[in-house]
């Protein structure tokens, strides 16, 4: 029997005594002497029981445009656990779940730090916290370089892509205008191959609309033969765009 389900065995015993005193089988307490040493022995085990940790983990790498995903683990204490973000903030892109799995496609690269909290399932609940430290690489950056404007009835800009890898990417990049009903129109579209190293490559966009209000994606999609991987960039209006003249 795992430490774990000590307490349920203890809530249990401690439970089935109740039912029979409240059943009017008090006379059959001397026999009851066994369970109820048990149920003491059981409580001083869960009581014993090791205290809930966060072990250390080794931390995959973390890059942009790439798919992120570490399980988190605690360890002692009452399983389940639950886990909650207590302090700082995650990179865009990345998310916490309550069952502990750190995951997503981070946005930017830089330096992170964030104190994760794991909360266990005894009653009362015991909770601790750890620091996580880490840096996401700039693998695939995708950035505005000019965001999005109307202009009479076009909207143009243009954004600018760079490689912090040490692979040559196919790249795809796709700029679309998408109106209220959810039709797409295609502003933008170019097809190279992306080098190592290239740093801030600009990509211009633009087409003219008909009266609407549109949000603009931009998406960049890297494809690495060589490792049968794929990366993916997104960048999105925080708000749409009004056309009011018609072409």
């Amino acid at each position: 029997m795992d430490g774990a389900d000590y307490p349920i065995v203890v809530e249990y015993l401690g439970n089935h005594f109740a039912n029979a005193a409240l059943k009017g089988f008090l006379p059959a307490v001397p026999k009851l002497f066994p369970l109820l040493t048990l149920l003491v022995v059981l409580s001083a085990i869960a009581a014993a029981q090791s205290p809930l940790s966060i072990p250390d983990q080794p931390v995959p790498a973390i890059s942009t445009g790439s798919d992120f995903r570490m399980e988190l683990r605690a360890a002692g204490g009452v399983p389940p656990y639950t886990w909650s973000i207590a302090g700082g903030d995650p990179p865009a892109g990345l998310n916490l779940s309550p069952d502990g799995c750190f995951c997503g496609r981070p946005l930017k690269p830089g330096e992170f730090t964030v104190t994760i909290k794991v909360e266990d399932s005894a009653h009362p609940a015991h909770s601790i916290t750890k620091d996580f430290h880490a840096a996401v690489a700039a693998s695939l950056l995708l950035e505005w370089l000019e965001p999005p404007k109307v202009r009479d009835n076009r909207i143009d800009g243009s954004v600018k892509i760079s490689n912090g890898s040490k692979d040559t990417y196919d790249l795809t990049i796709v700029i679309e205008a998408v109106a209220e009903n959810g039709r797409a129109t295609a502003i933008g579209y170019e097809h190279f191959n992306l080098k190592p190293g290239d740093t801030d490559v600009p990509i211009k966009f633009g087409n003219t609309m008909p009266p609407g209000a549109y949000a603009v994606n931009a998406d960049a999609i890297a494809e690495i033969p060589a490792r049968n991987n794929i990366l993916r960039q997104r960048l999105q209006t925080p708000q749409p765009l009004k056309v009011v003249a018609g072409p």
